[in-house]
């Protein structure tokens, strides 16, 4: 009955969609898309290759429409995120592309292993990036009503991409939100971001591990990046710590929470060195596991807005290790 009742909303979503995005010809949208985008400088044949039999995907709108059936608990999360599979492969990716890693790394000032960890999680080391053709997405999610000035925004920023001949619309895939790549960009944070370290003239996220990993080095070196600092630690907190220090507002250097009574999980010191700190709390309501983080967090929550991802890449990092 319950797989019922759910089959019956979806289709009581795609078929109601149509009609709720307003009364404007999917063309004529797409004719004043084309004048806006020429205005911007984009060529009129990267737009005939890019808009011409372009349809709407109603899979798209499905998922943009779907919310969580339950919320994970970090551990459920991390399981998932981060399992001993994931930190063993990482491994691997670190030791076969170790020269490289290490010269992106001292390059732009980001440790390699924390570059992994972001390739690992956002699609399985390039494993899983996406089965939808990006342009016809965002041309369904700029037309649906939703957040159509912020899918507009995008699908330009992806139409300069093709027009500066980085991709071909062919091979432009990625989610179903626009997220590009080994290292799913959305296309403003590609045009941002992305690096043709190789030197072929492309920024190729999609295939080239070289500007794959130059790219997400980049982002995280343009965010603010300490490559002598790590992201933070797993902390105890003693019994009568409170909970409203747990917070991102809330700084203070390590040795301030270690008069607070804070110690690494197995009750030894923290360290010694005095950097600023924050104490965050995973779980609400629950004050283990508990983490102490750094600088360095908050620009991976740059990447991405999430707790749980943040701390998953952080872990990620510290079970890849420098590899040796």
């Amino acid at each position: 009955m319950l797989m019922l009742a759910r089959y019956l909303i979806v289709v009581s979503v795609l078929l109601l969609w149509p009609l709720s995005v307003g009364a404007e010809d999917l063309q004529a949208w797409l004719q004043d898309l084309r004048r806006e985008a020429l205005e911007q400088g984009i060529k009129a044949s990267t737009l005939d290759t890019a808009l011409d039999g372009v349809a709407l995907i109603p899979r798209v709108i499905e998922l943009d429409r779907r919310q969580p059936e339950f919320t994970l608990t970090f551990k459920q999360y991390r399981d998932r995120v981060v399992p001993n599979s994931r930190i063993k492969k990482g491994r691997r990716k670190l030791a076969e592309n170790r020269a490289l890693l290490q010269e992106i790394g001292t390059k732009l000032g980001v440790q390699p292993r924390f570059i992994v960890a972001l390739w690992g999680i956002e699609t399985d080391f390039g494993r899983v990036t996406g089965g939808f053709s990006v342009i016809p997405a965002l041309v369904t999610l700029a037309y649906d009503g939703r957040r159509s000035a912020y899918f507009r925004k995008e699908l330009l920023n992806a139409l300069r991409i093709l027009d500066e001949g980085h991709i071909t619309p062919k091979a432009m895939v990625g989610s179903w939100a626009g997220a590009m790549g080994q290292s799913q960009f959305m296309p403003s944070s590609f045009l941002a971001h992305a690096l043709d370290y190789d030197g072929d003239g492309r920024r190729d996220i999609w295939t080239t591990r070289a500007d794959v990993f130059a790219s997400a080095a980049n982002y995280l070196a343009k965010s603010g990046w300490r490559a002598d600092q790590t992201w933070g630690r797993e902390v105890k907190l003693p019994a009568n710590f409170d909970p409203a220090l747990a917070d991102l507002k809330v700084r203070k250097n390590i040795g301030e929470w270690y008069a607070l009574g804070v110690r690494r999980p197995d009750g030894s010191d923290l360290p010694k060195r005095q950097l600023s700190a924050s104490i965050v709390l995973p779980e609400k309501g629950k004050v283990s596991p508990a983490y102490m983080v750094y600088s360095n967090y908050r620009t991976t929550l740059l990447w991405n807005r999430s707790t749980y991802f943040a701390l998953a890449v952080g872990l990620l990092s510290d079970g890849i290790g420098d590899g040796g």
